[in-house]
């Protein structure tokens, strides 16, 4: 039996997806993962503590090695990865990215959710052998496809979505990184089509570029329509009624986001991004700039091969990254990390002897 304790803060923000990853996590130690004998947020003795978040009563508890065990930390943010997304005077954020850092320095083992932040891990001092990548992963009970066109219909005039319109839809905080304006003036150029953006300001006035992004959400053009932070639970249903998945983002790790509506099988359209390539590489379309979304939102409107073949493609991804796979992945992780555990004891018993 493996014990395990979990830190995290992450369900405490909403529409974030370092809440939405944490939680599936937990969800399937509790539903399959028998082996582990899991506790949550309590400085109690474990053979590992899993860090979620990064919160300073966090970073004090590493100093306790012999009751935590082995300090595992999930890497979802690097330095880098905040500057378009939270607004921090200069002083305030160089000591934030020196704390981050730190943390990870005291951690034992680090996981990363995409393979491309290896290198910037160890450019920061971490030693390679002690950086593992798992990737990202959603239930497919909580998100899976609705194949009846009827149903869709039912769905839409529900929610008072146009029951025969080409309907978009992009989610996630709304942030610059995320590409929201290029989502606006992608919708602009196609008034026919609805545009749909779920999630809001998680981090509130912090958010980098907050006064213009609000003027926007508060008064977007006619076809684009923003429903806020929607419960994570009620998202399939929004996916489900939209044709296609739209998330023109900057910079990510391994949005949550695509995973969910991979696993409802419909089209992904992202931007050309390096750090896709090694993790989504094949189950998405990619465009550089507006002009290429709109051409080829367009011909996943009009063109029925093009967007079969666009389904085909999410459907492989939703297998690669089932919920079955990864979670074996986690599983051998854990009984690894304690195997390592165990010999340790067992060599600083005998030094004692």
């Amino acid at each position: 039996m493996i014990k395990l304790n979990m830190f995290s803060s992450a369900e405490k923000v909403k529409g974030q997806g370092v809440a939405s990853a944490y939680r599936e996590l937990v969800n399937v130690i509790q539903s399959h993962l028998t082996s582990i004998n899991m506790t949550i947020n309590k400085f109690t003795k474990a053979d590992i503590t899993h860090y979620h978040t990064i919160d300073f009563r966090f970073f004090l508890s590493t100093f306790f090695r012999q009751r935590l065990g082995i300090k595992l930390g999930y890497v979802h943010f690097l330095p880098e990865t905040i500057d378009d997304s939270l607004s921090l005077p200069k002083p305030i954020r160089k000591l934030f990215y020196r704390y981050i850092i730190l943390f990870y320095q005291r951690m034992d083992e680090l996981i990363v959710v995409n393979p491309s932040f290896i290198p910037k891990l160890i450019a920061y001092g971490i030693d390679e052998d002690r950086i593992h990548y798992i990737p990202n992963f959603v239930s497919n009970k909580s998100f899976y496809p609705v194949y009846d066109k009827r149903e869709k219909q039912v769905l839409r005039t529900e929610h008072g979505w146009p029951i025969d319109q080409f309907i978009v839809i992009g989610a996630g905080q709304v942030q610059y990184r995320k590409g929201v304006l290029d989502f606006i003036e992608t919708a602009k150029r196609l008034p026919h089509l609805t545009f749909i953006w779920a999630g809001g300001f998680s981090f509130g006035k912090m958010t980098a570029g907050y006064e213009e992004l609000k003027k926007i959400y508060d008064h977007p053009p006619k076809n684009v329509h923003f429903i806020g932070i929607v419960d994570r639970d009620k998202m399939n249903v929004y996916y489900q009624m939209a044709d296609m998945f739209f998330l023109p983002s900057y910079n990510e790790l391994f949005p949550m986001t695509v995973l969910e509506a991979m696993n409802c099988e419909i089209p992904i359209l992202l931007r050309d991004l390096d750090l896709y390539q090694s993790i989504l590489d094949g189950y998405y379309l990619k465009a550089s700039n507006v002009d290429e979304f709109v051409s080829l939102i367009r011909r996943l409107e009009g063109e029925s091969s093009i967007y079969k073949e666009a389904v085909q493609r999410s459907k492989k991804g939703a297998v690669y990254y089932s919920e079955e796979r990864v979670v074996k992945l986690w599983k051998d992780t854990y009984l690894t990390l304690l195997n390592r555990r165990q010999q340790h004891d067992k060599t600083n018993s005998k030094n004692h002897l």
